[in-house]
């Protein structure tokens, strides 16, 4: 019987939803997903290092089985990663095509591509004996790290999206290599036949030149060719700003785009906002602030002023009262109490687990909750159910509040 089950578990569609889930979502810290990551990010900079240490003669004579042995081991942990997204991204792709074209399309896309050449030249190296050469693939495991890296994805990102403005640098410096490369030919193919005797010589000056690297082993001798070459240099400075200036630009917008579309989905979470507007969560977004706290941070603590209110997007916090403890997890809310009676906060506040956060001050809640009536009824309706289960705020402290007795609360 235990064949026959281990078959049925195989094909169960919610084991590979869950595989699926493992591989290709960005979870906290906490979870498996998380150390699955760090499992994958550990074996990739191992590899790299072992790869790095080989191309020593002395380290690889010394220690040459065993950067044979990391190789094997990352060989086989990608390979069998390559495999698994491979059989789990079927079904799981927008466009919603039969699981052939899912793995197809896996397997000709960029990451695919990666994943594939992090672990196959490797193993053809392996297979036929020149180990040797598995120095000069040790950074093709790198890669692997825009999977796991935001700002990799986003520069990835950036450079896609102003192909076209790169391709035109390109051309507009393949046309200033050859107007200054034909400029010297004619100046000084006479009086250096051996360096600038053809256009393709003096185009590797040009080359240096508008590079401002200037290696010195071509170098004009006429007055003329200096002169030109003064307008090559500044001319390089052009050359070397105008691509640098578009990539930049372009990175800083997709990392705010990035973080937009973070942000939009951590308020997707919130079942507070699910039934507004998109125009109205876009008001919301300029309001609020993404915070992140560690597994056993205090958030607040008991009699501290309240200055903001809190949204769970991921994660769980612990309310600590004097009459009882509370957890909160993904997305509630909390701290809005204490802003709308304006009294101290009445519980501390301490992370669980590694928890994603958005804060709201007090000064934009009061604004945000006068300009949204139904935004407002909500949060009223939330309050009064916590006071009535002394949930949120110590009734004694209610009390004090109410009768005025000073401060703000939580």
């Amino acid at each position: 019987m235990r064949p026959v089950l281990r078959g049925r578990r195989l094909r169960d569609p919610n084991m590979m939803d869950r595989l699926y889930e493992l591989l290709e979502h960005d979870p906290l810290a906490y979870s498996a997903g998380s150390r699955f990551i760090q499992i994958i990010i550990g074996v990739i900079v191992l590899n790299v290092v072992a790869m790095v240490l080989a191309s020593v003669p002395e380290l690889d004579a010394r220690f040459g089985a065993l950067f044979e042995a990391i190789t094997i081991l990352s060989v086989i942990v990608f390979a069998l990663e390559y495999l698994a997204r491979l059989w789990t991204v079927a079904g799981h792709t927008p466009r919603k095509g039969s699981a052939l074209s899912d793995r197809l399309g896996y397997l000709f896309s960029t990451l695919g591509l990666i994943d594939l050449m992090a672990f196959l030249p490797a193993a053809i190296v392996l297979a036929v004996g020149r180990h040797a050469t598995l120095a000069a693939l040790g950074v093709l495991p790198f890669f692997k790290l825009v999977r796991y890296s935001p700002a990799m994805r986003s520069l990835l990102a950036a450079v896609h999206a102003e192909r076209r403005a790169l391709i035109g640098c390109i051309v507009i410096l393949t046309g200033a290599v050859l107007t200054f490369a034909s400029l010297l030919y004619a100046i000084e193919r006479d009086v250096q036949p051996d360096k600038l005797g053809t256009i393709p010589h003096a185009m590797w000056w040009a080359i240096v030149t508008l590079g401002t690297v200037g290696y010195g082993d071509v170098v004009p001798v006429t007055p003329l060719g200096k002169l030109i070459s003064t307008f090559a240099i500044i001319s390089g400075f052009a050359m070397i700003a105008l691509p640098v200036a578009i990539i930049s630009t372009a990175f800083a917008e997709e990392v705010k785009r990035r973080d937009f579309v973070v942000t939009w989905g951590m308020l997707a979470r919130v079942p507070l906002f699910s039934h507004l507007a998109a125009a109205e969560i876009a008001d919301i977004m300029r309001l609020l602030r993404a915070r992140t706290v560690e597994q056993g941070e205090v958030l607040v603590r008991r009699g501290d002023v309240a200055s903001s209110m809190y949204f769970i997007t991921a994660g769980e916090v612990e309310i600590a009262l004097p009459s009882q403890h509370v957890r909160l997890a993904d997305g509630t809310f909390f701290g809005e109490i204490a802003l709308l009676h304006k009294t101290k906060r009445s519980g501390t506040v301490t992370a669980t687990r590694k928890t994603r956060l958005l804060v709201l001050d007090a000064q934009d809640f009061h604004a945000l909750i006068a300009r949204m009536p139904t935004l407002a009824d909500h949060v009223h309706t939330t309050a009064k159910a916590r006071l009535a289960d002394s949930g949120d705020l110590a009734a004694a402290e209610l009390a004090q509040a109410e009768k005025g007795g000073g401060g703000e609360t939580s």
